[in-house]
């Protein structure tokens, strides 16, 4: 790149990351609202609306009060990933939705949950709303380039049978849609419909047909639901959480920053520069895409500040390696990012294979986890890829040419990492079998493997009138003591209720005397409250067992998916293998710090080990990336020596992309409220545990495997 062009380039990217941070922070138009304060937040950081259903029927079945709460948080999700449903006492649902504020218009667009039929022309009555499973109201552009506007219906498998049969007997007759004695639609059979699926076309626009789409879903529950309250609910943590978190996240990348230009120099410049225009894209795009943050996601979107370092210290590593063996400065960085190219694609396409199958089949946090993610992982190969490339050549073009500018690396005599094999392997059993040993021992002393909080099981939820409006930091600090005394357990939820001074406290599960003995506690502590207007129901866990069902078939998939594509591109089923089994470990060693020290599990959870998916198998296959590119080099060699050549080779990478990522969420563990805190630190535990599988027993259990287990490469 020569050197007016150097200028003009960088000049190009001043002006873009100006741009970019002017937009996300401050941002145009009167109000100059940045993109940043647009961006969503979960119900826990802005609060939102709660809406409490009871059920018409009485004494509805569990099965159907399972049912109907199941189908209400997928109609639900069209306005938040973050939105939960939950089941109070034996007849009601709640429905709580963050990030808006006006409860009359969500229950205008969601529809009251009332009786659906699909009727014949004779009136016969030939589908029920349960044989529905979804309707979406669509627009396309037909052949002749007009704009339709459709309803596209999905029936159940027993739905999908009877529709065939009533549009095979009634082609050229209507089928009345038939909502609470009201008919809301009557399309006209043009064919026998087989397919399991079927079209409502003649809608006049798209806020028709998605309308009647709604009223199709919302009429598909097993139970017709009233309207008991509504009301708009207050965040659920105090706004030091939101301004912590914020602030770790800046010291953390600060940090991270220095660390870069004191480790890699001008190189570090680069890094840094680009990390800044990533961090800016990656909160435009939430922004673009409606991400829901709830303080997890937010903690997750500081974790990627430290994964998108990780490339760069790939890629810088690599050139220091060629400058150290005596090529030019330009031709290192060229084989710098040529090198360090199938590391990253590999490393990233894994972790986006995650985040593709966890939005497909992922529900409520999973899914909102894995856009995240997804946004992430693009934008932080982007930043590294082509926005560090364009700064290094720039650099280089404008003068930049002094190898000390850039650094070299000693070379290191290779460490017996496979000598040393055996106790690596025990040392990583003892951890892994801890996880079984500690579920089974608290499972036989307290009844419960795991310390499960409301989000997994459920609870009471307290609404009492304090007859003042005490701020959520109030409540932590004054209340919060006070129920833990009578209920023994720190996990503790407020919501207060805006425009009263109603606060409903969730605990776990109260008893009869319990009540009685919180009521005393709360009107004795507090003059404001009246003993006798205090309010009790069992709630049921926000996290229900067909969210914690997919979370495990998705991480099945997941961890398949990655075994396929590791086996692809290494042509070895045991780099695929090895890779995988060390992530079972990774994940393993952070159940059985959740066992072993009773750290709650509760929604943050499923964050940590998913977090843990995505990420810890980066490291494993940058090594086995060396070790492919090694075995070639080194042909003829000991196979011990090429895998104790390829893991000191990547070793200061491994230790130096834990550290970047570790010093972020440490900050933020530091800082944290304790909900945060209950992210950060299995995440380090997490990261600890990354590391020692990636550099002491993966390229180990791929020896193993090379030397003991015969096997064709995949062509």
């Amino acid at each position: 790149m020569k050197k007016k062009t150097s200028i003009v380039t960088l000049i190009i990217l001043a002006v873009l990351t100006v741009l970019l941070g002017y937009t996300t922070i401050v941002g145009w138009g009167e109000t100059k609202t940045g993109a940043m304060s647009n961006i969503y937040t979960g119900l826990d950081l802005a609060g939102g609306v709660s809406i409490t259903y009871e059920a018409v029927e009485e004494d509805p079945s569990q099965e159907d009060m399972d049912d109907t709460r199941a189908k209400l948080q997928q109609r639900v999700e069209q306005y938040s990933t973050e939105a939960s449903v939950y089941q109070q006492g034996t007849n009601r649902i709640s429905v709580e939705i963050p990030g808006v504020t006006d409860a009359n218009a969500i229950l205008e667009e969601l529809g009251k949950p009332g009786t659906l039929e699909f009727m014949d022309p004779n009136y016969e009555t030939v589908l029920e709303g349960s044989d529905i499973a979804d309707a979406q109201g669509l627009t396309y552009v037909d052949q002749t380039g007009v704009r339709q506007y459709i309803v596209e219906l999905t029936f159940t498998d027993e739905g999908a049978e009877k529709f065939a049969e009533v549009t095979a007997d009634n082609i050229g007759s209507p089928i009345y849609i038939i909502y609470d004695g009201s008919v809301i639609s009557s399309p006209t059979v043009r064919q026998a419909i087989t397919g399991g699926t079927a079209e409502i076309t003649g809608m006049e626009s798209l806020e028709e047909a998605q309308s009647l789409a709604s009223f199709i879903r919302i009429g598909s529950l097993s139970l017709e639901l009233e309207e008991v309250y509504s009301n708009v609910v207050g965040a659920s943590l105090g706004s030091e959480a939101l301004s912590s978190s914020l602030i770790a996240g800046v010291i953390g990348m600060f940090i991270v920053i220095v660390f870069m230009i004191a480790v890699y120099r001008i190189s570090g410049v680069a890094s840094d520069w680009a990390l800044i225009i990533f961090v800016l894209l990656d909160l435009l795009a939430l922004n673009a895409f409606d991400v829901t943050l709830t303080l997890p996601g937010i903690a997750g979107v500081i974790l990627t500040i430290g994964m998108a370092v990780d490339a760069n210290v790939i890629i810088y590593a690599r050139m220091r390696e060629e400058l150290t063996a005596g090529r030019s400065l330009l031709g290192s960085i060229k084989e710098g990012f040529k090198k360090a190219f199938s590391a990253i694609l590999d490393g990233n396409v894994t972790t986006l294979i995650a985040a593709v199958v966890l939005y497909i089949l992922g529900t409520g946090t999973i899914r909102g986890f894995a856009i995240t993610l997804g946004i992430g992982i693009v934008l932080s190969m982007f930043s590294a890829l082509v926005i560090s490339r364009w700064i290094s050549y720039a650099f280089y073009g404008i003068g930049i040419t002094g190898v000390k500018a850039y650094g070299t690396i000693k070379e290191r005599k290779p460490f017996k990492f496979v000598k040393r094999r055996v106790l690596y392997f025990v040392i990583a059993i003892v951890f892994v079998a801890a996880a079984p040993a500690g579920m089974a021992y608290y499972n036989s002393a307290d009844g419960t493997a795991l310390n499960y909080n409301l989000d997994f099981v459920g609870g009471t939820a307290t609404t009492a009138d304090f007859g003042e409006d005490l701020s959520i930091d109030e409540l932590e600090s004054d209340v919060a003591p006070v129920v833990e005394e009578v209920t023994g357990d720190e996990n503790i939820t407020f919501q207060k209720v805006q425009g009263t001074d109603e606060v409903k406290i969730k605990t776990r599960e109260l008893d009869l005397e319990e009540r009685n003995e919180l009521n005393s506690a709360l009107a004795e502590s507090f003059d404001g409250v009246d003993e006798a207007t205090i309010e009790y129901e069992n709630i049921s866990s926000t996290i229900s067992a067909d969210m914690r069902e997919a979370a495990v078939r998705a991480t099945l998939i997941v961890v398949i998916c990655m075994l396929l594509y590791i086996w692809i591109r290494f042509r070895d089923i045991r780099f695929a293998s090895s890779s995988v089994i060390a992530l079972i470990h990774d994940l393993c060693v952070v159940l059985a710090f959740y066992a072993i020290f009773r750290f709650s599990v509760g929604s943050t959870f499923i964050a940590v080990m998913l977090t843990i998916l995505g990420y810890s198998i980066n490291a494993t296959i940058v090594i086995f990336d060396r070790i492919r590119e090694n075995h070639k080099i080194m042909n003829g060699q000991p196979l011990s020596d090429i895998v104790d050549a390829s893991i000191t080779q990547t070793l200061t990478r491994s230790v130096y992309s834990t550290l970047t990522t570790f010093m972020t969420i440490f900050v933020l563990y530091l800082m944290g409220v304790p909900s945060i805190k209950e992210f950060a630190l299995p995440i380090i535990v997490g990261l600890i545990a990354g590391a020692y599988s990636s550099i002491f027993i993966s390229g180990n259990l791929w020896y193993v495997m090379k030397t003991k287990i015969a096997v064709k490469k995949k062509k």
